[in-house]
C-alpha cells in the first residue's frame, strides 16, 4: 500500500492501525504489511487486510478484524467501518461474520 497516495483521513486511519497487533507475533499489522487497502468516503471506511498465512486460525483472523474496527472507529471522521479479509482459506466465513458485526 502506497501511504503517500492516501487522503488525509486515510492517513489518520493508517496511524490508528499501527495500534492493532497480530496476536501471534505481537507486531503491528502495519509493520507486518497485512493491510492491503484503506478507503474513506463520506464517513465510511473500508479496510482490506490479509493474515500472515492463509490457514491462520479463525479466532486470530476475527480478533484482528475486530481490532481494526475498534481502532478505526476512534477516528472522528469515521461513521461506519467495513472490514474484509483476503487470501484466507475461510475468508468467506470470516467476512460474513465481520459483515454482520458492522456498525
Amino acid at each position: 500500500m502506497d501511504v503517500e497516495k492516501l487522503t488525509q483521513e486515510e492517513k489518520k486511519i493508517f496511524e490508528k492501525l499501527k495500534e492493532v497487533t497480530d496476536p501471534e507475533f505481537g507486531q503491528s499489522i502495519i509493520e507486518k504489511n497485512l493491510v492491503d487497502s484503506i478507503r474513506f468516503k463520506d464517513g465510511v471506511v473500508e479496510v482490506t487486510y490479509h493474515l500472515t498465512v492463509p490457514f491462520c486460525p479463525m479466532p486470530f483472523a476475527l480478533y484482528i478484524g475486530r481490532q481494526i474496527r475498534k481502532k478505526v472507529k476512534e477516528v472522528n471522521e469515521v461513521k461506519k467501518v467495513k472490514i474484509k479479509v483476503t487470501q484466507h482459506l475461510q475468508m468467506d466465513v470470516i467476512n460474513r461474520i465481520l459483515e454482520k458485526e458492522e456498525t
